[in-house]
């Protein structure tokens, strides 16, 4: 469990964790959340159905192995950043390797706040919690993208050391905005 116990404008403990059982009611409350938001669901891992909750860990539990997944994809690890009172605030999804896909559009990092908590600063939070995971999980230089009118998210990615590289086009014509940190 990576933790933040800074004394700064959250005042409150902040931690990493796997998602678990015990998670279950508090992450089917931060799913229905999303859907009833009618937002896009981001990371994508949040987008996997939890109804049966047993078979989305599973799910979960071999991305992270690197099992049972379709070919062209990486490894990846998914983590809840959750309070003392273990409320889910957000998801982290980061991928372990970089394929031209993710290298273009993806990044290492994917992350998502549930839309009642937004513009608190857990993002900033989130994505720091999740630089250090990156060390564990042995990616010393880590890419971050954004779309670039998600201005929120660029100013976190900037917050945290994000050093601006060249923008990709994507085939519609939207602009995604790398930055890489070491």
């Amino acid at each position: 469990m990576i933790n933040d116990r800074s004394g700064d404008v959250l005042s409150q403990k902040l931690y990493l964790v796997k998602p678990a059982r015990e998670f279950k009611d508090e992450y089917l409350s931060f799913y229905q959340e999303w859907v009833e938001s009618g937002e896009d669901m981001i990371p994508w891992v949040i987008e996997k159905d939890p109804t049966d909750f047993e078979k989305m860990l599973q799910f979960l539990d071999d991305n992270e192995k690197g099992l049972n997944q379709p070919e062209g994809w990486v490894p990846d690890s998914t983590r809840w950043l959750v309070n003392e009172e273990k409320r889910i605030l957000g998801v982290v999804n980061i991928r372990h390797d970089l394929t031209e896909f993710l290298l273009n559009g993806g990044g290492h990092i994917g992350y998502g706040i549930r839309p009642s908590e937004r513009k608190k600063g857990y993002a900033t939070k989130l994505l720091k919690l999740s630089l250090e995971l990156t060390k564990d999980l042995g990616i010393d230089r880590v890419l971050v993208v954004c779309d670039k009118d998600n201005i929120g998210s660029m100013k976190v990615i900037v917050k945290n050391g994000g050093i601006e590289d060249k923008d990709f086009i994507e085939e519609n014509g939207n602009i995604v905005k790398r930055y890489w940190m070491e």
